[in-house]
């Protein structure tokens, strides 16, 4: 009987070490809302391609040693669309487009994360945009780690694409004309917190 429990506390303290250890793996980061943006582009009617930003704010777990278990919770400040044109700007966050009163924010929430290369992945989650939550597949680079030299905490740097349709989030105004395809470029900064 004492061997039995010894045995069971032995597995106890085995797991709680392991939990500890994977714990200790993986450092939490903040994304910095003043460098982690969106940049959107969409064909418009087939004279250009136009552009717009949007900023984000969130967390990061990122696990060095076993980078398929790191994690992002990314708040994208949709009502803040910016364009450089001020009445653009208001056309988008207004009905037809963005509807900014009503969705003021997006949300992308990490799935999982899948390891292509050395510095590459592609992290699955969950877009939610207008109203509508959709899966999305981010192919993201991972540029650097380093103690940034003006806040003197270490941080983390990636960039990420992919494409949307924006039609699949309810905003189809001015389809096909204006495009349904938007190409995505993400750049994100974070902090060890």
């Amino acid at each position: 009987m004492i061997k039995k429990i010894l045995l069971s506390l032995s597995l106890v303290l085995a797991m709680q070490s392991l939990f500890a250890t994977t714990a200790l793996a993986a450092d939490s980061y903040t994304l910095d809302p003043q460098h982690s943006y969106i940049l959107w582009h969409v064909k418009h009617f087939g004279y250009s391609t136009q552009v717009g930003k949007f900023y984000a704010s969130g967390t990061l777990v990122l696990d060095k040693k076993q980078p398929q278990n790191s994690k992002v919770n990314a708040t994208i400040t949709v009502a803040n669309v910016s364009t450089g044109i001020e009445e653009l700007d208001k056309h988008l966050k207004g009905k037809l487009f963005f509807d900014a009163d009503q969705f003021p924010t997006a949300t992308f929430t990490s799935s999982a994360v899948n390891i292509t290369g050395k510095s590459t992945a592609k992290v699955e989650g969950m877009l939610t945009l207008h109203g509508f939550t959709k899966p999305v597949t981010l192919s993201v680079t991972f540029n650097q780690q380093s103690v940034n030299p003006i806040s003197d905490k270490m941080t983390v740097g990636f960039s990420a694409t992919t494409i949307i349709k924006r039609s699949d989030f309810g905003i189809s105004t001015l389809l096909p004309g204006l495009g349904d395809d938007v190409k995505l470029d993400i750049e994100a900064e974070a902090y060890k917190t």
